[in-house]
């Protein structure tokens, strides 16, 4: 995940009128915002994989690629698939504005544009995407493993945390009986969690509840890890992160693995596993994986 950027915002205007673009490139500068310009699809999507805007103003009527088609493509790239895009078009009618917000909009201006209610817009949308980023960078700072999905079952975005968990148990993306539940089921925050094994692994899906209309939250945990990092915390006397440190060493990890799952260096693995030797009385890994797996087997 991409830091926001100290210096100026920039957006990209993606317009195939060179009347529209002076005009809005002069009202955004004006406003201390960097623009950058794009007259077609094909060149929003290969200027895009350059240089990241913080917002996109995109015409939805452009020959070619049309509006809607390149922001579908947009949404579809995981490295800019957080950029807001807001269309712009003189379609005013209901099932266009519907179309442009399915196609991963998050709002719509009809031409002619009002410079001051595109500017507070563009204000709105850019606190908004901030605060997003800012939410989702401390749950990866703080290991938790999180993904959202929309309503269709396509991942929007994930933790680190837990993309490594889906590759380390041999599941390398979401599940199809996941993302076929998430397509056909009515989702609350007390529904059971969902289990699906994989090749002897079994992850659990817990929802946590919808951001907006189309975005679920839900929960990954492998084998139940939570209770027993509850376990070995209690029986031990362990820190949480000397908890989940000794829960991979029972479950056979290198501490390669274990750093890439829990975001750590190795160095730091080192330093939890001589804490861990201390409070659990043994003097090397294989004792500590035994001593785990004895207590985790008697739960």
């Amino acid at each position: 995940m991409t830091e926001p950027r100290s210096a100026r915002d920039i957006v990209l205007v993606v317009d195939d009128s060179p009347e529209t673009l002076s005009l809005l490139t002069d009202a955004i500068e004006a406003a201390g915002i960097t623009v950058l310009v794009a007259t077609s699809g094909d060149q929003a999507i290969e200027l895009v994989g350059h240089i990241t805007p913080d917002i996109i103003l995109m015409d939805a009527v452009m020959p070619g690629m049309d509006g809607f088609e390149t922001c579908r493509h947009l949404k579809a790239d995981r490295a800019v698939s957080h950029v807001p895009i807001i269309f712009m078009t003189g379609l005013s009618e209901t099932r266009h504005i519907v179309q442009g917000l399915e196609a991963g909009g998050v709002d719509y201006l009809t031409k002619p544009i009002d410079i001051d209610e595109l500017l507070a817009r563009i204000r709105v949308h850019l606190a908004n995407a901030r605060a997003a980023w800012s939410v989702r960078a401390a749950l990866d700072a703080t290991g938790r493993f999180l993904l959202a999905v929309n309503r269709g079952g396509e991942l929007l975005w994930s933790t680190p945390q837990a993309v490594r968990l889906l590759g380390l148990t041999g599941f390398g993306g979401l599940p199809q009986s996941f993302v076929a539940r998430v397509r056909e089921a009515a989702w609350l925050p007390e529904s059971p969690p969902l289990v699906v094994a994989h090749d002897g692994a079994t992850l659990h899906f817990s929802f946590l509840g919808s951001i907006g209309d189309n975005e679920l939250l839900f929960r990954l945990a492998h084998d139940d890890g939570t209770r027993h990092d509850e376990a070995l915390r209690a029986r031990f006397g362990l820190t949480n992160r000397e908890a989940e440190v000794l829960l991979w060493i029972a479950r056979g990890k290198s501490n390669r693995d274990i750093g890439e799952i829990l975001t750590l260096s190795p160095r730091t693995v080192n330093k939890h596993l001589e804490q861990i030797y201390v409070k659990l009385g043994v003097e090397n890994r294989a004792s500590a994986a035994v001593l785990a797996s004895r207590m985790l087997d008697d739960k």
